[in-house]
Parts: structure tokens; C-alpha cells; sequence
């Protein structure tokens, strides 16, 4: 594996979401997950499992998989 296939920001898990990449606050879920869990995050984004498209700060679960 070449340097491009590494991870280039550290994900930890906070205590208030299910993970952090910098200053980004991911809390993942279904369809029906909201948005109270992330009330106290500066930069926070739901992202949801058997959605089509996002919205604002929703992201569809499946688009993580473009990210490698």
C-alpha cells in the first residue's frame, strides 16, 4: 500500500456522538435518527442509514463508501 491509501486525520470517540474527525461530529444511525445527541457539538452531522440523499448537515450512510 502507497502513502495515498493511509488515513490522514485521527478519528476518536467522544462522548457525546458516535465519532470525531477533527472538529467534525458524526453520529450515525437509521432513517429516523435525530439530531438531539449532537446539541453540543460545534460542527455536528447525522448520518443515516436507508436514505436516498442529505440534506444540511445529513449525510446518507452510503456515501462514506466513496471515501476511500
Amino acid at each position: 500500500m502507497g502513502p495515498e491509501s493511509r488515513a490522514v486525520k485521527k478519528v476518536r470517540s467522544p462522548p457525546i456522538s458516535d465519532f470525531l474527525i477533527e472538529r467534525a461530529t458524526f453520529e450515525v444511525g437509521g432513517k429516523n435518527k435525530g439530531k438531539a445527541q449532537l446539541r453540543g457539538a460545534e460542527r455536528g452531522f447525522v448520518v443515516k442509514d436507508d436514505i436516498e440523499v442529505g440534506h444540511g448537515n445529513v449525510i446518507p450512510l452510503w456515501a462514506f463508501g466513496l471515501m476511500y
